[in-house]
């Protein structure tokens, strides 16, 4: 479980730091970072935040662009950030879109060939990250939550609702919570899990709260109204409707013109730092 130091930088009260490690999910390299509070140690490790940026975005992304790290520093919470797929695999046509491929991992594992072999960030997510990351500093595996946007937002959900008892929090930005139903989902449902259908429910936040799967926590979305993928990709009105049905507990906040950007994810992360904090922090 040997990681390499990409670069490490003193802020906001806290040491951000780019790693890389040979990981065992993927089969080739993988790069992630860490921002960890000052003050943290082995003796007094802390909760953590795992975040899933979109399409197109890596490791660096969410905590260069979100403003989240004066957040994490005041909670004294440990925030992860992983890429949003593998790099590298060598598969033919994994750089021909943006929303396909490098960039899109989809938080899952691929389960068609030639995706399958390198494809599987939904164990790496799962298991391997969050293993790799308690054993090389001081978080609280016992206090883990999770928070992600666009296509990250539908990992989190996803994730959070398969395995409650591992993701103790869990927001999301703009998340594609019906990606079976909406074209960025069902390009990349086709690609990585064949045409069955029915083998995507797993996959799909939607379909897992109306299958029973549900959240012991209340849920936090907010979501822009001036976003420019709302009707066609987002939908969020489906999640709302299924956590109704489900019995789950979901804040679901629409703000007026607000977009898709890191721009909209500033305005409000402090309250998704604050919810994950007052579950986390207890």
């Amino acid at each position: 479980m040997a990681i390499t130091t990409r670069a490490t930088h003193a802020c906001c009260g806290g040491t951000l730091g780019f790693y890389s490690h040979p990981s065992d999910s993927l089969g080739l390299e993988a790069r992630f970072a860490v921002f960890m509070p000052d003050g943290a140690s082995a003796g007094a490790p802390v909760p953590v935040i795992h975040l899933l940026a979109g399409l197109t975005c890596t490791e660096e992304t969410f905590l260069i662009k979100a403003n989240a790290l004066r957040f994490a520093a005041e909670y004294r919470i440990a925030l992860v950030a992983t890429d949003t797929s593998p790099r590298g695999a060598g598969v033919a046509g994994e750089d021909d879109s943006y929303d396909f491929g490098s960039g899109a991992g989809f938080y899952l594992d691929a389960t068609q060939a030639p995706w399958s072999t390198h494809y599987r960030m939904g164990t790496y997510i799962a298991e391997e990250l969050p293993a790799l990351t308690e054993a090389h500093f001081p978080v609280d595996g016992a206090r883990r939550g999770i928070m992600g946007h666009s296509m990250g937002g539908h990992g989190a959900l996803v994730h959070a609702l398969r395995a409650p008892d591992r993701w103790k929090s869990v927001s999301a930005f703009a998340p594609i919570v019906h990606p079976a139903a909406v074209p960025w989902g069902e390009k990349a449902f086709t690609g990585y899990l064949g045409p069955d259908r029915a083998t995507w429910a797993a996959h799909d936040a939607t379909l897992l709260l109306r299958a029973g799967h549900t959240h012991p926590t209340t849920i936090l979305v907010d979501q822009g109204d001036a976003d420019q993928f709302l009707d066609a990709q987002l939908q969020p009105w489906h999640l709302e409707e299924a956590a109704r049905a489900a019995g789950q507990k979901l804040i679901l906040r629409r703000h007026p013109g607000y977009d898709h950007s890191y721009w909209f994810i500033q305005s409000f992360i402090q309250d998704h730092l604050t919810h994950h904090a007052a579950i986390l922090c207890r």
